[in-house]
This record gives C-alpha cells, structure tokens and sequence, in this order.
C-alpha cells in the first residue's frame, strides 16, 4: 500500500485534519458514532489501488478532538461540505458507516450532482432506542461480539473522544429524525450490514432498504459480521464496495431483495 499522506486544511477559520492515500477517483470515507479514519485501516490497501481515498474525522472525534463543540449531527453535512469545497473536490464517491451513514446521505440531498455513489454501512437513519441508556447495551454487545484484534481500536478513539463527547452524539442519534433526508435522498445507493449487526440489527436495514426504493437500493448482507463489517470482514466489504462503483453485482456478500 502506498503511505499515507496527513494534511491540514483551514474551513470556516478550523484547521481540519485529514488523510490520504491512493491514485484515481476520490472516494470520501466517514466513520461512525465513537470512531476515527482508523477504522477503514483494513480496507485502505485493495481500494487505494483503484481510488484515492479521502479519510476524515468528524469534529470531536480521533485528530479532530479538540473540536467537540463543533458537533452538531444535523449539521455536520453542511461541515463536511465545506470541507470539500475547501479541498477543490466537485465529484466523488462517498462511503459512511453508522452515524457517519447520516451525515453521507445528508450530503449527498445536499448535492445530488456531486455523489457518483452512496455507500451507506450499518447506517442510523431508522429509529431503534429511545434513549441513550437503552442503546448502550447494544453498542457493548456489539464490540464484545466483534473480532478481539478491533477491542483496542475502539477503547483508543472512546477514550480520545471522551464520555461527554460520545454521550452528545448517541443523544443526537437518538433524537434525529432522518426520513425528511430518506425521502429526499436519490442518488444510487449501495447499504451494506453485518449480518450479525448488535447495535443496528438487520431488521432496520431492511425497512431502510424499503425506505429506499425509490432510489433502487440495493442491501448486501455480509455474514458472520457485526456491526463494523469493514474491518470485521475487509475482503467482502471491499469486494462489495468495488463492485456497486463498477456498477456491478457483488458475488462476495448475501444480496437481499
């Protein structure tokens, strides 16, 4: 794999951290609830061989830490907009896992002409928990159940992040309304979940996947995953991922009709 290069960038008067690493089209990685670009590092080395690959951290978590007071969940599209408009970026593919699935699909009703392709991964966008304290046990289950060799990952970004950073963000997950977004959104779109999925079971991703049918979305399950699919299973995550950009069926993961 090819290094990966760290810039800084000035939006709205912040410096925003950012990486990248690869050659082609840009593909815009966001990560989810408690997380950082870290958690894409197992699928960087197949798809930086056939895109550039942009990785960022949402204000409050991983390098952008220091910047918690810049979370606002139903504006972080407009932030990362504004982060792309900085970079010069006008078309791009654009891939967001959990909370950060949000925050893509906000984008992309933003600017349907810049998204090529949406790639929306174990994605909130459904009600499931009431309140932040129902939805905790399922988070816990789903780092428990997830491979051991991620425990550290995760433990090392909460931690970075800080309780009253990720509890501000699980209440605005809980709190969000996403179907005026669903119901706008209409650029092609490609939902890929673990079929194991604690945090965010399968069960929402198919009534999001019903949601979605007028944008002609596909689901692809991938097995014996939970609900960090990327880096749980890299080989079918990124087979699936090359494969919808090619505007191609995935014979990797379990597509659901």
């Amino acid at each position: 794999m090819q290094r990966i290069a760290r810039h800084t960038v000035i939006v709205n008067g912040m410096p925003v951290i950012y990486e990248t690493v690869g050659e082609g089209e840009p593909v815009i990685l966001v990560h989810g609830l408690s997380g950082s670009t870290r958690w894409w590092r197992r699928n960087l080395p197949e798809l930086s061989t056939h895109y550039q690959l942009y990785l960022i951290d949402l204000p409050g978590f991983g390098a952008m830490r220091r910047h918690s007071k810049h979370f606002r969940l139903e504006q972080a599209a407009v932030w990362l907009d504004a982060w792309l408009q900085a970079l010069g970026l006008e078309t791009f593919y654009l891939v967001g896992h959990s909370m950060g699935g949000y925050v893509c699909m906000s984008l992309a009703v933003m600017h349907p002409e810049k998204v090529k392709r949406l790639v929306l991964v174990s994605s909130i966008g459904i009600p499931f928990e009431p309140s932040v304290v129902r939805m905790l046990p399922h988070l816990f289950r789903g780092i428990w159940r997830t491979t051991p060799v991620f425990w550290p990952v995760v433990l090392t970004d909460g931690l970075r992040a800080g309780i009253p950073m990720v509890w501000n963000a699980a209440s605005q997950i809980v709190a969000l309304d996403a179907l005026p977004v669903l119901t706008a959104l209409n650029s092609p779109t490609l939902l890929i979940w673990g079929e194991r999925d604690d945090l965010v079971p399968l069960s929402l991703a198919r009534r999001l996947h019903t949601q979605l049918a007028h944008t002609q979305a596909r689901l692809l399950v991938i097995k014996e995953a939970n609900h960090v699919c990327m880096f749980e299973q890299p080989r079918q995550f990124n087979a699936a991922l090359l494969a919808f950009f090619a505007d191609q069926e995935s014979n990797t993961a379990t597509p659901v009709e």
